[in-house]
């Protein structure tokens, strides 16, 4: 069979492929390939800002904040928020809003608390004590995006963990371009408990949270998706700082067994791919009628979108309806593209989750649209992007503690390790080694 080709009439031009193409494998991994900080010249762009920020901390982030953000202002406490500036925020959005921020929070709040991780011990015979200590991070810096989107979601997904967490000192960016400030954006790091605010944005954001200036305070990971400047410059400070994850496009990928109503399904697409023209919107079925029936519903619902635009883009060049030969080869999909989000839009879904290996957030029945993840289920929306999701988890409390290795020798127990380590290092060489371990043996 011949790949399909795109719906006659079609203005999205959304590919259509078959895995039973010859050419399907290629075309997968055409559609798929995308790094997104391997430009040279952005990379040196970075790499300049960043130098200038570590030498001349607040100057340079004044200076880029101005030229970027297309502000004029002179002092770094000009570009400081307040914690009545955000509390006033909270307090006077629409009630709806307000509830709405607040259900999503305590959402979030409840679902992280489950993943707390504790501090344990064990004794053994000897009386030697063995254990792990968890502890949270002293300071984390979390980026949210401005200019294009706001999203007050990323404050909540970003910030609550780090509270439930326990870390110390929770610092917030976010740029404001031409001085727009979005009132939901500082409601919810009020909400999220976030002690400092800071308008500022891109690569100097990153670095004066990695390398400190007078004003803003050196954090110890960074967390928060940006655009192609802010992963670039989380990447070169890595090693200086922890940071989250090098974050790529929002992607979805379907799969549904033909049951589901194709206007559902364009919706869901169209939810992802609203983010920017290099998200990616992928549906995989085995029923061509259904395939044909949501690239309908896509032409018909594209128009009325606020984001036509943007999504028109990013479905002609990253989207792609799948014709596959059933579940079997549905499961393969799944874990070679290891996507961001995966909706099971299936009968039993729990049914394909022993097979499902590769996934940042799957959700589950026909009822479960990603954009109820995105917002308030409460498990976390920042998920590994661009296959990453093979080798990373979301964005949980784990991500702002970190566990040190509990080690309490009895007499006894220094002995006989003692005639352990001797032997290994000698093997090693390293006799300073054996001999500090020598001495601890009993005669």
């Amino acid at each position: 069979m011949s790949t399909m080709s795109s719906a006659v009439g079609s203005t999205t031009m959304i590919a259509r492929l078959s895995t039973l193409d010859a050419s399907f494998d290629d075309r997968l991994d055409t559609l798929l390939d995308w790094e997104g900080v391997s430009d040279a010249a952005v990379k040196a762009r970075v790499d300049e800002i960043l130098a200038d920020v570590k030498k001349r901390g607040d100057a340079a982030v004044i200076e880029a904040t101005n030229r970027f953000d297309r502000l004029s202002v002179e002092r770094m406490d000009e570009l400081r928020l307040k914690p009545e500036q955000l509390k006033h925020a909270f307090e006077n959005l629409p009630a709806a809003q307000r509830d709405a921020l607040a259900s999503a929070a305590e959402r979030i709040r409840l679902y992280h608390e489950r993943q707390k991780p504790t501090s344990w011990q064990y004794e053994e015979a000897d009386g030697t004590v063995l254990g792990q200590q968890v502890t949270a991070l002293d300071r984390a810096g979390i980026y949210v995006p401005g200019g294009k989107a706001a999203y007050p979601s990323s404050v909540l997904m970003n910030a609550i963990p780090a509270h439930v967490a326990g870390v110390r000192e929770i610092v917030m960016v976010v740029p404001t371009p031409d001085g727009v400030v979005n009132e939901l954006v500082l409601a919810a790091a009020h909400l999220a408990g976030v002690d400092d605010v800071f308008t500022i944005g891109g690569a100097q954001a990153i670095a004066a949270m990695a390398y400190g200036t007078d004003t803003v305070p050196r954090v110890d990971k960074i967390v928060g998706p940006g655009n192609i400047y802010v992963a670039t410059a989380k990447r070169a400070v890595f090693g200086q700082v922890g940071i989250d994850m090098i974050a790529g496009p929002s992607e979805i990928l379907v799969v549904s067994d033909g049951q589901t109503d194709p206007d559902w399904l364009a919706m869901d697409l169209f939810s992802q791919a609203e983010h920017d023209e290099d998200a990616q919107a992928i549906l995989v079925s085995w029923d061509r009628e259904h395939l044909d029936a949501v690239s309908a519903s896509i032409e018909r619902l594209l128009p009325t979108l606020d984001r036509e635009s943007i999504v028109r883009e990013s479905l002609s060049r990253r989207g792609a309806l799948v014709l596959c030969q059933g579940k079997t080869e549905a499961v393969d999909i799944i874990n070679r593209i290891a996507p961001e989000h995966l909706e099971l839009s299936v009968d039993a879904p729990d049914t394909w989750l022993a097979d499902v290996r590769h996934a940042g957030a799957i959700f589950m029945g026909r009822y479960t649209a990603e954009a109820l993840g995105d917002y308030c289920a409460g498990p976390n929306h920042v998920l590994p992007t661009s296959g990453t999701a093979r080798f990373s988890s979301p964005l949980g409390v784990y991500d702002f503690q970190k566990r040190s290795s509990i080690i309490h020798c009895s007499r006894e127990g220094a002995s006989a390790l003692g005639e352990i380590a001797s032997v290994l290092a000698r093997g090693e060489s390293l006799t300073a080694h054996a001999r500090s371990a020598e001495y601890r043996i009993k005669p």
